[in-house]
């Protein structure tokens, strides 16, 4: 893959003069159709040999088009901030939305490979790291992102040359470090590793551009009609997923109208469990101290934690939450209620209004609803293609394996009661004026669709209940009981129990 880049390509004044006005102009075309039809985004992922040009690339792009829809970032070490949090959350929250262009100037390749060449991790560890690499391009692509990864290239002795050149000059000695020198002598171990992950990351939807890096002009235009070709790629191709409904023309058949499954998983709950007052009164009391007594732990400073409810209409969410919170200090905790995506949040992968939402170490977030709605109510509702919620299957449990690897976690709930004590609720809402905004039309219409709402929880708990991120099933059908399940389980995870 890097000999090609190891010719000496040389783009004459000539070329330069007669074919950069022309690819500036298209590149700026290109950017505004992309602004306009704001159906895709493209993510440029600049990598590549220290010298070889990236930084004069990037502000070139940068130049040539217009800068206020094109986003930069440069990612060196982590800040305190995101050591905090999972190592792709940086990325994440920062992710160009529809209609735009981000640059990641360093990305998530840096760290696998710079800590294989120094030999903190082993060829399996690289391996893991690079098909989790896979499995979220894939996923972006997915999403409606057009990946152009561009590694600029130059060999041990253009490097050298390079690097002594800016040294040399007193405007660019700025720019060559003794940590760049240090790297120069291990330009063996990162060309050897760097082909590895480039070879096993270049696919159909991503794939790996090498640009010979030491003629400026062969290398600016090489990356240019690159960039260009992906931004014509994301005009061409768009995306209806990521939160849009599925196009008119080919509708996304709903769960409502599939061949019902089995849903002996709920069926089976027994919903007659109930726990007294005064019992109630008395547990309460005692789990809300255990939970408050781990959560301050050592074990959990060091940790952070995310809570997940889901279940039906009506089946005590909210007041369960608020008996958690109880038991929690109000400066450690966070409540995300989650509802229909704001057109910010349908404009980026469906993920990342909830990456965006990670906590930090040693916080906890509690999320009323949250990511199952792909596979919920979007599936359910036809919001989405059938392809988009069958792969969201695989794309949460990789979601929630990144947050368990990175020290979090993670606590999931379903709430179930019957359909009479659900109509019994509901009624009783209407009836109380206080309660009365607790019941939209929107509850009724989701209780016609029971048994269509059953298979989807039936599936999803089946497809994402894990070893790290596993879902409890709470018998709701008397709230007491429910709520010291609740903490129970609650105390356990903190504990490092299931």
């Amino acid at each position: 893959m890097f000999e090609s880049a190891d010719l000496d390509h040389v783009a004459s004044k000539a070329r330069w003069k007669s074919e950069a006005p022309k690819l500036r102009q298209r590149l700026l075309q290109a950017q505004w159709a992309l602004g306009s039809k704001a159906k895709s985004s493209v993510l440029i992922i600049v990598g590549g040999v220290d010298g070889a040009g990236k930084g004069e690339t990037v502000h070139l792009l940068n130049e040539w088009m217009d800068p206020r829809h094109i986003k930069t970032y440069a990612f060196s070490e982590p800040t305190d901030e995101e050591t905090l949090r999972p190592d792709m959350w940086r990325y994440w929250r920062v992710l160009p939305p529809r209609g735009s262009i981000g640059v990641f100037y360093g990305s998530w390749y840096t760290a696998p490979i710079v800590r294989r060449v120094l030999g903190h991790d082993s060829d399996d560890a690289l391996e893991s790291a690079l098909e989790r690499i896979r499995r979220h391009e894939a996923m972006l692509a997915a999403e409606g992102v057009q990946l152009v990864k561009l590694w600029f290239h130059l060999s041990r002795d253009q490097q050298k040359k390079r690097l002594r050149a800016l040294e040399k000059n007193p405007d660019t000695r700025w720019r060559v470090t003794d940590e760049d020198w240090r790297r120069f002598k291990k330009y063996d171990e990162f060309r050897a590793v760097s082909m590895r992950a480039l070879r096993e990351t270049s696919t159909g939807h991503a794939a790996w551009e090498v640009v010979p890096g030491m003629d400026h002009r062969y290398r600016s235009l090489c990356a240019a009609h690159l960039v260009l070709d992906g931004i014509e790629r994301a005009n061409e191709h768009g995306s209806p997923s990521a939160g849009a409904p599925a196009s008119k023309p080919k509708k996304a058949r709903r769960a409502a109208d599939a061949p019902l499954k089995s849903t002996a998983l709920l069926d089976d709950m027994n919903l007659a469990q109930k726990l007294g007052k005064k019992a109630y009164a008395s547990q309460l009391e005692r789990w809300q101290g255990k939970v408050n007594l781990a959560s301050r732990s050592p074990r959990m400073r060091k940790r952070g934690m995310v809570v997940v409810f889901e279940g039906w209409d009506a089946a005590g969410k909210g007041s369960t939450i608020r008996r958690v919170t109880a038991a929690l200090d109000a400066r450690h905790y966070r409540i995300y209620p989650v509802a229909a995506p704001s057109e910010e949040e349908r404009a980026q992968p469906y993920l990342w209004r909830f990456w965006r939402n990670v906590p930090r170490r040693g916080q906890i977030a509690i999320f009323d609803r949250s990511w199952y709605g792909r596979v919920l109510v979007e599936r359910v509702e036809g919001f989405c293609a059938e392809a988009d919620w069958m792969r969201a299957y695989s794309e949460i449990n990789e979601f929630e394996a990144e947050l368990a690897d990175s020290g979090f976690v993670l606590a999931k709930f379903w709430l179930q009661i019957s359909p009479e004590e659900q109509l019994r609720r509901f009624r009783e809402r209407q009836e109380t004026p206080f309660k009365q905004f607790k019941i939209t039309d929107e509850d009724w219409r989701n209780r016609d669709k029971r048994a269509a709402y059953s298979v989807a929880v039936t599936e999803m708990v089946e497809r994402c209940s894990t070893e790290y991120a596993p879902w409890t099933l709470v018998e709701a059908e008397d709230k007491h009981f429910a709520r010291i399940k609740v903490l129970k389980t609650l105390h356990a995870r903190m504990s490092g129990r299931r």
